[in-house]
């Protein structure tokens, strides 16, 4: 009998989601296997992750979002453009049986902004090829995504520095 592939979701209003999925990339890695991170709303090289995937022989991360995760007067059709485009590596990534893992990082907050929609993302998770294990991260999870979720984690904030006025640091928060 074959090992079964299953849906994650992390999600919730406290900080991990990320970290926790990552870390789930590198106990993959670990077993032989190689892992893609699919980053929706995320630029290129602001995220640390990113160069780390450069030092991890079998991590791959796709990132191409314009802006980073804030939109002060709402999506633009770039962003609609780069998360279809994220959405379609992902899709390829899962269907492909390459990867063991797969990570649709913040792709709940790509729904929330109207990026892409549940119904593909959806559609994506289900079609993965055999033996491919998928995370999706981000607030706010959407009810179909935690219909066909296996894991739930709901990540929640009791304290956090950014309440005492210390912003992101390199190396821990981004």
């Amino acid at each position: 009998m074959s090992t079964p592939s299953l849906v994650h979701v992390y999600t919730g209003e406290g900080k991990g989601k990320t970290t926790a999925a990552l870390g789930l990339a590198v106990r993959n890695i670990g077993h032989g296997n190689r892992a893609m991170v699919v980053q929706f709303l995320k630029s290129p090289g602001f995220y640390n992750e990113c160069r780390a995937a450069d030092r991890l022989e079998n991590l791959d991360i796709f990132s191409n979002a314009p802006s980073c995760l804030v939109f002060e007067e709402g999506p633009r059709e770039e962003d609609r453009k780069a998360a279809c485009e994220a959405l379609e590596v992902a899709g390829e990534a899962l269907s492909s049986g390459r990867y063991g893992l797969v990570v649709l990082d913040e792709i709940t907050i790509a729904i929330r902004y109207g990026l892409v929609r549940v119904e593909d993302v959806v559609k994506v998770v289900k079609g993965r090829a055999e033996g491919v294990e998928v995370v999706l991260t981000g607030r706010y999870a959407q009810p179909e995504l935690l219909d066909m979720a296996d894991y739930i984690t709901e990540m929640r904030c009791v304290r956090h520095p950014y309440e005492r006025g210390i912003l992101s640091r390199s190396g821990i928060d981004k």
